[in-house]
């Protein structure tokens, strides 16, 4: 099988341009893909730099390296970044683009131009949010979740902070409503909703949720403006305001956000597994039915995030059992992936390491999710590092890892080259054992008492503290070793050919970089995705 070798600047120039506005410009589905990866990939390294200097003041109690504003506002900045400009935008935008039109058999989205005016949103709003950092104020210093009284009060730039993340909400939600389309209206022939792969029915699931929560934030961030520019009162209890009702609005859409985080990575897992275990799937359907109930059931649990404001014992029952609830479907993908292992031909290479080390993390984060749920509980570790460590299990350990399996697996695909498998080993090795120091110490340390957000800290918290940031150091060199061997190997690594993994699904099934429109002929699907023996893998 013949084998493209592509250059850096040979990726489907549908434009007629040459330079960056043949990229800006192109309504090429995989060309927008990279722009979002290259983007929030950017932003993802401005974040962790900003976490790494958060664990370098906390090594130690008292002044390390900055003040108690400038701390305060390094993490507001640094989970807005990692929020707002990485996680929530990254899987969808980066890896539904790329892979998701070709795995249902499209030449494109069904919008090619509102795909790229998405894009566009959101490289303004992340401008209008750096914007806010030098400008007015200084940085905004409230957290990322910019709670009244504090957000509408502060002299910091939040009014410009708050604009740009609802320009990027409307970028999710037209990516939303493009993607639900395509996979309505765009499936080749005989691909039936039961011979989609399980990536599609995550970025299915997960494009309901940006449709129907989104505006609900775009909404609030509406309000915080109003309040601050003209004083509408509408959170501040002096006027008749409520600054309760502030919180059930930003996490009626902030806690569906987190499955806009997590159901992509989901089903990556879903699709790295079958691959690396030369097994087809257990329990498709149940993996395919359970991403919609995590989206229906994961929208209704908000108030879990709110157990000491003063709910009634009744709302409390009733969000604690909501939160157990949404556990099952979860549950039950984790079960099956473990399942799909079980006497499985398992070839433990990087897009695989990644993969399980997501399900431990994953797992780990909601065993401790449950515990924030029940609200005995919760009620002693609510706002203590317990809760950003759990916190980052869930977003890091889960979301994160799982990007960095979908790097491994997809991109050279679309690149034509492939990294050194060693060191993507070996970067992993760094970047597993650091995450557990850094963020496993963090629970501890909650449950020992020690506070969240705070600048500084009692001396008995100091030994994990700094333990904890050794943590991070060692993240940092994983993820400064994968960096330089995925830029190395996917620019002048080895070519591959069309199916380097072996995988059934149809961006397998084409040359290697995609065509321009993916496909020379439609194609007709008669197996399902994870069936090896029909689609001719050995």
């Amino acid at each position: 099988m013949a084998t493209v070798q592509p250059t850096p600047t040979s990726f489907w120039n549908d434009t007629g341009k040459t330079g960056i506005t043949s990229w800006i410009f192109s309504t090429d589905h995989k060309r927008i893909g990279l722009l979002y990866f290259y983007s929030t990939f950017g932003f993802f390294l401005v974040g962790v730099l900003l976490g790494l200097l958060l664990r370098i003041e906390l090594m130690a109690p008292g002044r390390t390296i900055m003040g108690p504003a400038t701390y305060n506002a390094t993490f507001t900045v640094h989970g807005v970044v990692m929020i707002f400009l990485f996680i929530i935008p990254g899987m969808p935008g980066a890896f539904g683009n790329l892979v998701m039109p070709i795995q249902i058999g499209a030449r494109d989205v069904a919008f090619p131009r509102l795909n790229l005016f998405s894009w566009w949103l959101y490289a303004i709003g992340a401008v209008i949010v750096l914007t806010s950092l030098f400008t007015g104020g200084g940085p905004p210093d409230t957290g990322w979740t910019f709670y009244v009284p504090f957000s509408a009060r502060t002299g910091t730039n939040v009014s410009l902070a708050v604009l740009g993340v609802f320009v990027i909400g409307f970028s999710s939600i037209l990516t939303g409503i493009n993607f639900v389309t395509t996979i309505h209206r765009l499936r080749a022939e005989g691909m039936t909703w039961g011979r989609l792969p399980l990536f599609v029915w995550s970025i299915y699931a997960t494009a309901w949720v940006q449709v129907l929560a989104t505006p609900i934030l775009g909404i609030t961030l509406v309000l915080i403006m109003a309040e601050r520019i003209l004083g509408a009162g509408l959170f501040d209890p002096g006027r008749g305001g409520d600054p309760v009702m502030y919180q059930h609005l930003f996490w009626i859409y902030s806690h569906p956000a987190v499955y806009i985080m997590i159901l992509p990575a989901m089903g990556v897992i879903s699709d790295v597994i079958p691959v690396f275990a030369r097994k087809p799937i257990f329990g498709y359907k149940m993996i395919a039915f359970s991403s919609l109930a995590i989206a229906a059931a994961g929208s209704l649990v908000w108030g879990h995030h709110m157990y000491t404001s003063g709910m009634s014992d009744t709302a409390i029952l009733v969000f604690s059992f909501l939160t157990f609830v949404v556990a099952i479907p979860s549950a039950i993908k984790v079960f099956n992936w473990v399942s799909t292992l079980y006497k499985g031909s398992i070839s433990l290479e990087a897009p695989m390491l990644f993969a399980l080390s997501f399900i431990l993390l994953f797992s780990i984060g909601g065993l401790t999710g449950l515990i924030l749920g029940a609200a005995a509980t919760d009620i002693h570790v609510h706002d203590t590092h317990f809760v950003v460590g759990h916190f980052h299990y869930v977003m890091f350990g889960g979301a994160g890892f799982a990007f960095f399996s979908a790097m491994h697996y997809w991109l050279p695909k679309f690149y034509g080259r492939k990294y050194a498998e060693k060191p993507a080993v070996i970067a992993w090795a760094f970047m597993f054992t650091g995450f557990n120091i850094l963020y496993f110490s963090m629970m501890v340390l909650g449950l020992k008492g020690m506070p969240r957000r705070y600048y500084d800290y009692l001396p008995e918290f100091a030994p994990l503290n700094l333990v904890s940031t050794i943590g991070s150091w060692i993240l940092a060199v994983g993820l400064i070793i994968m960096l330089v061997n995925l830029f190395r190997g996917l620019f002048w690594g080895e070519p591959v050919g069309s199916n380097p993994w072996g995988g059934a699904t149809l961006e397998w099934s084409i040359p290697t970089p995609p065509p321009t429109e993916n496909f020379d002929q439609e194609p007709v699907v008669t197996h399902g995705p994870y069936d090896f023996t029909k689609a001719g893998v050995p």
